[in-house]
């Protein structure tokens, strides 16, 4: 099911989201609809705060093909590479604007995987930038954040100025 992203500024999207204890049909009906929510964007990740669902859930098709969804529970970044890669990063939660952002190129990402094992898997180029996206989402921080405070002023007026655009 296709679900509604809840608009910044909701308090939500600055919320640290709960840990999962366990992969149960829940977990996996929110992975669904997250996975539905983002091909239907389209997009290349998803964190379930963006939803509204504050479990630190995530999902991430960074592929070309589509269908290589990676389902994370409790994400955590164990190691970063030092090689940056920059990337033009946007939100559903808010709409019409994007900015570049830097990153390290490639991660080191420790979770709970669909089966409920402990997982560690290396991203890198956009899995990686979009892996770290949704754990930012997770942990209530958004993509403008890592902007100089010029810059995400001007971006969040410019969003402010889209909002008022009749659709």
């Amino acid at each position: 099911m296709i679900r509604r992203c809840i608009p910044w500024p909701d308090k939500r999207l600055r919320t640290a989201a709960a840990e999962v204890d366990a992969i149960t049909d829940e977990v996996r009906a929110v992975w669904d609809d997250m996975i539905d929510t983002m091909e239907a964007m389209p997009g290349v990740g998803m964190g379930a705060p963006q939803i509204g669902v504050m479990l630190r859930l995530a999902v991430i098709d960074a592929s070309t093909a589509r269908g290589q969804v990676v389902r994370m529970a409790n994400p955590e970044v164990l190691h970063a590479s030092v090689q940056p890669r920059s990337h033009e990063e946007a939100s559903p939660n808010l709409p019409g604007v994007h900015a570049e952002i830097s990153r390290p190129r490639a991660v080191t990402v420790r979770f709970m995987n669909a089966d409920g094992e402990v997982e560690e898997r290396d991203f890198v180029g956009l899995w990686a930038t979009s892996v770290q996206h949704q754990i930012d989402h997770l942990n209530g921080v958004m993509y403008f954040d890592h902007l100089s405070k010029t810059k995400r002023d001007m971006l969040l007026r410019r969003a402010k100025k889209f909002a008022g655009k009749p659709g």
